[in-house]
């Protein structure tokens, strides 16, 4: 029995996976706030409580995430790209396209075969262009993140929000309130906004299928039909919450893998990278 774990410190959220062998055995998530380290240790030891196992079970320990740097017991880091290849992969290993809508980021990647990738490209420093935009126009609307999804699905039309930045597209919003237009159709507007910026990094790394969609915002079946629509080809999304989880996954997957290299090279566990001291994986 091999246990690892998957630790995504991401900008909104951070998420832990655990492991044994392929079967995810545990996870949690919580907010990140203002402290990463802090905020990976408490959702390790949640996922460890989900999971009924205590930490001395563990084998091995793998940060991704903005927030990686922070994690002082994982033994290895991983760019947020190279844990979304592993998650994506170990789910649909027909993967050769991966968009990833976050709340701080969208990230659009292709990979090969091996997991590796191949091409890339990020958004984010404009908000407009991020899952936070949505968050925050629910918020003007009066209505919750969890919201979202409900309430664009009762839109009947989707009114235009094209503003490239998140201040005129925050203005444009209010506008559209001040003129009396449903609050569902302002929010299906907003996704569909989010989608035509996710598209072109898409077509900017030379999109090929299969097509998997990640990050917390895909758990909106409205984001993912407007998606599909736009590329005009099927696409995987995780089941459920598993969407969110994805790089967390992928990270503990990597973590497996750099075990069983561990146990192929004879390499004693105490002369394995030490925690406190995270070395850069080499996939």
């Amino acid at each position: 029995m091999t246990i690892t774990a998957g630790i995504d410190v991401g900008g909104a959220y951070t998420k832990v996976v655990l492991l044994d062998g392929e079967q995810i055995i545990g996870r949690a998530m919580v907010r990140t706030g203002y402290r990463p380290g802090p905020a990976a240790q408490e959702c390790l030891v949640s996922a460890l409580a989900d999971a009924g196992i205590g930490r001395d079970s563990l084998d091995y320990v793998t940060a991704t995430g903005f927030g990686r740097f922070q994690v002082p017991f994982s033994q290895v880091n991983v760019t947020e790209l190279t844990a979304a290849a592993w998650g994506a992969n170990a789910l649909f290993p027909g993967t050769r396209t991966i968009l990833d809508v976050g709340g701080h980021a969208v990230k659009a990647s292709r990979i090969d075969e091996a997991r590796q990738v191949k091409s890339f490209r990020l958004n984010e420093k404009c908000a407009a262009g991020t899952g936070a935009f949505l968050e925050k126009t629910a918020r003007y609307l009066g209505f919750g993140t969890e919201q979202i999804g409900a309430l664009a699905d009762t839109s009947s039309v989707s009114v235009p929000i094209s503003g490239v930045c998140t201040v005129f597209a925050e203005a444009e919003v209010i506008n559209h309130l001040t003129q009396g237009v449903a609050a569902a159709d302002i929010m299906y507007g907003a996704i569909v906004s989010l989608v035509g910026k996710s598209v072109q990094l898409l077509k900017r790394v030379k999109m090929e299928p299969e097509v998997t969609l990640i990050g917390g915002i895909m758990r909106f079946p409205t984001m993912v039909s407007s998606v599909q629509e736009r590329i005009a080809v099927e696409v995987n999304v995780p089941d459920a919450d598993l969407v969110q989880f994805v790089a967390a996954l992928g990270a503990g997957t990597l973590a497996q893998h750099q075990v069983r290299r561990f146990a192929e090279r004879a390499i004693p566990v105490a002369e394995r990278a030490p925690s406190g001291s995270a070395q850069r994986a080499r996939s």
